[in-house]
């Protein structure tokens, strides 16, 4: 059975490392990989105080790149306009709380993920049963407990747009998680996916470390609802991005991107959903979470 979709090694949007140690893919977008995951700063460099945004905030122990690497993108003592949030997994807002508070920034997200970042629930449990490598075994031992955003944390407008950013849009795009989204923008189709879909096999150390080019599902281990996620995927898929930035793995832009995308909407059972798992035949469902206050 297929679990990737090979891509050309040409597919690839990310050249050479800048001094800010980001990765340019336009003008005004580049990426910053920490450990496994991708954080994404949206502005033109020299863009100055309250100019840019931050893309979702890393792992635990990352504000330190993240810090340094806006610095020299925009500037010394440049904070950002808000920060967004595709969705709240801890390798995606592991130092969210620090940044917001350091930056007095607004912490954007969908609705719906709004208990796993108002310090309210913790997500449900991973699922180590999909295989794949190592990550997914001891993904039981990732976080799932909350953040606490308070007073900054804000629902994305309902009508799509995206404060911050004139030009851009959000996209629901649930299954990995239940607010799950993405960020859109038709001007010159470029996407910031999130988990929705990634570039590596995220539950493989192995293939994490190589980085290879191929196209997969969402990371299994931490996905909750299998049918939502191949109703996310074909959605994008039919936006035709020309350059797609996901949560893991290298962005992808092209010809070869589209079709890859498309062939995982297509045959999004046979490549994506694992054979077995504790959420392959039932989706997670909200009090399969735990409720949790901190201390």
């Amino acid at each position: 059975m297929a679990q990737q979709i090979p891509v050309s090694p040409e597919a690839r949007a990310d050249g050479p490392a800048g001094p800010d140690g980001t990765h340019a893919l336009g003008p005004d977008i580049a990426y910053l990989r920490h450990a496994i995951v991708n954080v994404v700063f949206v502005g033109r460099p020299g863009a100055g105080d309250r100019g840019w945004v931050l893309v979702d905030a890393g792992i635990p122990g990352a504000r330190r790149a993240i810090e340094k690497a806006a610095a020299a993108r925009f500037g010394e003592g440049a904070r950002p306009a808000a920060i967004l949030l595709t969705h709240g997994h801890f390798d995606h807002v592991g130092t969210v709380e620090d940044l917001a508070m350091a930056w007095d920034a607004p912490v954007y997200a969908h609705r719906l993920e709004q208990p796993y970042l108002d310090g309210s629930a913790a997500y449900p449990a991973p699922d180590p049963s999909v295989g794949g490598g190592l990550f997914a075994l001891i993904s039981p031992l990732f976080p799932t407990k909350p953040v606490d955003l308070g007073e900054r944390l804000r629902r994305l407008p309902e009508d799509g747009s995206v404060p911050p950013l004139p030009g851009w849009r959000w996209l629901h795009t649930p299954g990995h998680s239940p607010g799950h989204v993405s960020f859109w923008r038709s001007e010159d189709r470029l996407l910031v996916a999130g988990d929705a879909f990634v570039t590596t096999a995220q539950e493989s150390v192995y293939a994490v470390a190589v980085q290879e080019t191929e196209l997969h599902g969402p990371p299994k281990y931490l996905t909750v609802d299998w049918e939502a996620a191949r109703s996310s995927v074909e959605a994008l898929a039919r936006l035709g991005p020309e350059t797609a930035v996901t949560g893991h793995g290298r962005p992808l832009r092209g010809p070869d991107l589209r079709e890859g995308l498309d062939r995982l909407a297509r045959d999004f059972a046979l490549v994506a959903v694992p054979r077995d798992g504790r959420y392959v035949e039932r989706p997670a469902r909200p009090e399969d979470g735990t409720a949790y206050r901190r201390p």
